[in-house]
């Protein structure tokens, strides 16, 4: 009876060992095959006809169909993870807080004044210029500033072309500027550049911009066409001025421990998804500013006026403070490889 009982209660101290030794090599589910992954993504501007938000939804689509729904990815709109805060927005992205964004260089510039450079005065001053620059080494320049603030640059999409609206009178030259309250992006560059044109400029979340036109808390604002067309601020200005005074190009970008936690083909899922996604906004942005342009004249009278290579000129007479100022802070490497990518 000993020699039986004594026998049984080696045979399952055998039998917990062996299981013991199994659960001992138990993957860790962080690292599991198949575990699913859920992404948050922010987007700035509010409407679904947005290029911002179509491409948005297009890379959640290509993304949930081609990792055959492992990764999902939910996108929100109006900035709405960050209460109406752009750079806080992208604070959350690179924290981890939120997974992935779409957000303008201008916006990262608050984190890293050296994005300023993509949108210095008339530094790209056509298409042609941008596709060059964002294509090329220059581009390359700004994804490894992106990367070093813990977010990894998917793709580049483009917000357009900046230009100016206002409820006063059209803008000709730096003479209609003066006194002007008008509403720029929260970066030293666009505050001292407006300064240097003659404005009031006054920083201002983009969530508030509306309300404050509508308010006449502030006389004018600067954004693409496609930015001003979707957000409806033709509703509460009167007239705008077509210069191309400074680009301003997207980034779809993803928390960088997110990404580098991910294995090699679902990164390249993200990537190809990305490019394909911000190729959509940039071809929507650039074939509907015509139509838009025209909508907004006919069905709400926006006076719209162009500014000629010879104002512009005066205009940019303006702006060599700003140069200066910006030169010990982007670096002059980097802004002699922009300059010479606009040329």
């Amino acid at each position: 009876m000993k020699k039986s009982l004594f026998f049984v209660l080696c045979l399952v101290a055998a039998i917990s060992l062996v299981v013991a030794g199994c659960g001992g090599k138990k993957e860790d589910p962080k690292k599991a095959e198949g575990k699913k992954i859920s992404i948050k993504m922010s987007v700035t501007t509010p409407a679904d006809t947005s290029p911002w938000n179509i491409a948005a939804k297009k890379f959640a689509e290509l993304v949930k169909e081609r990792t055959k729904g492992q990764v999902e990815i939910t996108t929100f709109p109006n900035e709405q993870l960050s209460s109406g805060n752009q750079q806080k927005g992208i604070e959350q992205v690179a924290a981890g807080i939120t997974g992935a964004s779409i957000h303008s260089t201008i916006i990262y510039s608050v984190l890293e004044p050296k994005l300023a450079v993509v949108s210095m005065p008339w530094i790209l001053p056509n298409n042609a210029a941008v596709d060059k620059a964002m294509k090329g080494a220059p581009g390359d320049e700004i994804k490894k500033l992106v990367r070093a603030k813990g977010i990894e640059p998917l793709a580049f999409g483009e917000n357009g072309f900046r230009h100016w609206t206002n409820s006063k009178k059209p803008l000709t030259s730096p003479e209609d500027m003066k006194g002007l309250k008008m509403r720029v992006p929260g970066m030293k560059m666009y505050i001292s550049l407006f300064k240097a044109m003659g404005a009031d400029p006054t920083a201002m979340s983009f969530s508030e911009v509306f309300t404050a036109l509508q308010q006449g808390t502030i006389d004018g604002q600067e954004n693409p066409i496609s930015v001003i067309y979707t957000s409806k601020l033709q509703e509460v200005q009167k007239y705008l001025t077509i210069c191309n005074y400074s680009y301003d190009p997207l980034v779809l970008g993803i928390n960088k421990k997110l990404y580098d936690s991910m294995d090699k083909a679902t990164q390249d899922i993200l990537k190809q998804s990305a490019e394909e996604a911000m190729a959509l906004n940039i071809k929507l942005t650039r074939e509907d500013e015509a139509k838009q342009l025209e909508d907004m004249k006919k069905k709400n009278g926006l006076q719209v006026n162009v500014l000629t290579p010879e104002q512009i000129k005066v205009f940019q007479g303006t702006t060599t403070a700003v140069y200066k100022e910006q030169e010990p802070i982007i670096g002059k490497a980097l802004l002699d490889m922009f300059i010479a990518a606009g040329k």
